[in-house]
């Protein structure tokens, strides 16, 4: 069985990053998504699947989990975060993210600091007009619950912008996880910035055309098309952009799928 080792890393700004190691082969680093941390995610599934090959590094982003934070938040600070992860993993890796972490992902790449190939799958970017109004509406509406002090409204407002009937968030509230959901949810601002709903949301074509290295850009075939859309603009823009799409696959991607596909890409 291989071993997990776990640490911590200090970003930039001084915020100690905790994260997990396990494997053996080239880095790699994955990107979880909103409300989602090593212990809650798609991570672990991950790192389980590609340490046969692959030494692959999962963190907690700052904010949520074993990692701190700062006062003051930029998506700048994360990208300094997977830059001293970079570092750690000693200098150069392949970085694969989920849903905004797929953002956050391509973000890092554009920065040239250390990125040799990144992958996103299902990056939540706005393509459709109706999306963006309610970017900019949940976007108001996510700040003004954290600056009442209404942290515990935050999951609720994010499963409503994606889509989850008012009756299951109820009922999600009343079940275990969500102190999990209510513990990370300042967090929920940090996705946002790192998406750019605050300005609408759309694909940053022109940061994606600075990418000096490979971009493989997926998506899910039973998902919804504003899920899917993203993915082939994403390919478009960036120089050595590819799309691939997972038969059957939703936003909640199977490791077991999803990791053959990285595994022949990070190669």
């Amino acid at each position: 069985m291989t071993s997990t080792v776990t640490s911590t890393v200090t970003s930039a700004d001084g915020t100690a990053i905790a994260y997990s190691t396990t494997g053996e082969g080239p880095a790699v680093i994955v990107v979880d998504g909103a409300l989602c941390h090593r212990s809650f995610g798609p991570s672990g599934g991950i790192a389980e699947q590609l340490g046969s090959e692959f030494t692959v590094h999962t963190y907690d982003r700052r904010g949520r989990g074993g990692s701190g934070d700062a006062d003051a938040y930029s998506p700048q600070r994360e990208v300094e975060d997977l830059a001293a992860l970079i570092q750690a993993a000693g200098g150069q890796a392949c970085v694969v993210g989920f849903s905004s972490g797929g953002a956050l992902a391509l973000l890092g790449a554009a920065a040239d600091i250390g990125v040799t190939k990144v992958a996103c799958y299902e990056a939540p970017y706005v393509t459709q007009q109706w999306h963006r109004d309610s970017a900019l509406r949940y976007t108001a509406d996510l700040h003004q619950a954290l600056d009442a002090g209404r942290v515990e409204e935050m999951p609720a407002l994010f499963m409503t912008l994606v889509g989850v009937p008012a009756e299951q968030v109820a009922e999600m509230r009343r079940s275990p996880v969500w102190p999990m959901f209510t513990a990370v949810a300042k967090t929920l601002t940090y996705d946002n910035a790192v998406l750019g709903y605050g300005a609408g949301g759309a694909v940053p074509t022109d940061v994606l055309g600075t990418i000096a290295v490979p971009v493989l850009a997926m998506d899910g075939g039973a998902s919804p098309d504003i899920l899917r859309d993203p993915a082939g603009i994403i390919a478009e823009a960036c120089p050595d952009g590819e799309r691939v799409t997972l038969p059957e696959q939703t936003h909640e991607v199977s490791a077991q799928v999803v990791s053959p596909v990285l595994a022949k890409f990070f190669a």
